[in-house]
């Protein structure tokens, strides 16, 4: 079995409500997803997802090999690029390309990839994690509501822009999951949108009526003292890792004794997630994957010895892509489907792309301009009606 070639298709997932975070909120409850297909001579194809707008700096690395070869084809992919660096989109790149890798190769063993990898259990403990901080409310609950309906028992908040407004959701969070648990778990994802006294100040006040399990990105994500000073000076864990592309980046915060719990992100991979929990494990350190469409990471979580629990952003697929996984008991069951367990409907995604429009790139994926040096908390959430000024609202968070 050789590589030959790949296909790009952009299909999107419809939330049913819009998503963000305290930097901001997409426009739309329509996001696009890229899905990456790799061909072989033998006909059998690999299925990745994540934007890998840069996969023209790396697919040589993998043209006319052997996809089966994954491990030494990640680090061929990684060196090819070795001058100018895979960080940022050449990593998401590889990261895609890596995914339809494992794909071919648990396709071309006839099992699932989770088998393939060495997992004993398909069952993937998760906690829910709506991207909730557009919602109201009321809204809130509703959400929270389906995902207790599956058994989940632990979740995590999108805030950090009001203390009483974060405080208030949280509480009401714990007593939507207490139908599965008497202590649920709650987490709180700042977004890297805090400076280092400002996170210590606003979890200790959360932890007089909340207990957190932990607190996600209260700094930014390569802020290793700051991490370290926010992890000494509050009771709940610090979490970081979904922005870190390659081991190297991880080093300074393990070092630093910076990072309770080691976060991955789905989009770069399985070979970088089983690398990071490998070295996570050598420090006696949980690991916990950070959702994307279809959870294909999912499959290497029930494979190290260290996973602690795995995102759910949401219960549904994207368009046009079949995924055997069930959300059960509070996480993720994994199906028998050869693979990562993703089918294609290309035909589907290309009449439905051809009816709409690219979703706008905006909100959260750009960090607004006072991030970390605001003074007085904002009662505003990012995006809603109320929040008049744009960005210039969106710089008055809390402190």
């Amino acid at each position: 079995m050789k590589v030959t070639g790949y296909r790009s298709l952009t299909t999107a997932h419809d939330w049913g409500r819009l998503i963000g975070d305290a930097n901001g909120v997409m426009p739309e409850s329509r996001t696009d997803v890229h899905v990456l297909i790799l061909e072989t001579d033998s006909g059998v194809e690999g299925v990745g997802l994540g934007a890998h707008g840069d996969i023209d700096r790396v697919f040589g690395a993998v043209e006319g090999e052997d996809p089966r070869a994954v491990f030494s084809l990640y680090d061929r992919m990684v060196d090819r690029v070795f001058k100018t660096g895979h960080s940022g989109a050449t990593f998401g790149a590889i990261g895609a390309v890596d995914m339809a890798l494992w794909d071919l190769k648990a396709k071309a063993a006839g099992e699932p990839l989770w088998r393939t990898l060495g997992g004993r259990d398909r069952f993937v403990p998760g906690y829910a994690s709506g991207l909730d901080i557009a919602l109201d409310d009321d809204a809130l609950v509703r959400l929270y509501e389906r995902f207790a309906e599956r058994g989940f028992s632990a979740a995590k908040l999108k805030g950090g822009r009001s203390l009483e407004h974060d405080r208030r959701r949280l509480l009401a969070l714990r007593d939507v999951l207490a139908r599965n648990s008497e202590d649920p778990a709650l987490m709180l994802d700042a977004n890297e949108s805090w400076n280092r006294s400002q996170a210590v100040r606003y979890i200790t006040a959360l932890e007089r009526s909340v207990d957190l399990a932990w607190v996600e990105e209260p700094v930014r994500r390569w802020d290793a003292a700051g991490l370290a000073s926010v992890r000494r000076g509050i009771r709940a864990g610090v979490a970081t890792g979904e922005n870190l592309t390659g081991l190297e980046q991880y080093r300074p915060l393990l070092d630093a004794d910076a990072v309770d719990i080691v976060q991955v992100g789905n989009v770069w991979g399985i070979t970088h997630f089983l690398r990071v929990a490998a070295v996570a494990h050598s420090r006696d350190l949980p690991v916990s994957p950070v959702a994307y469409h279809a959870n294909p990471i999912a499959h290497a979580a029930v494979a190290v010895p260290n996973h602690l629990a795995f995102e759910v952003q949401d219960l549904s697929a994207p368009i046009g892509l079949h995924v055997d996984q069930e959300f059960e008991d509070g996480g993720i069951v994994l199906g028998d489907e050869p693979g990562i367990g993703i089918r294609v409907d290309e035909e589907h995604i290309n009449a439905v792309r051809a009816a709409d429009p690219p979703a706008a790139i905006d909100g959260p994926h750009v960090r607004p301009k006072r991030a970390g040096l605001r003074l007085v908390p904002d009662s505003l959430v990012p995006g809603s009606e109320d929040d008049r000024d744009g960005v210039r609202a969106g710089e008055r968070v809390g402190s």
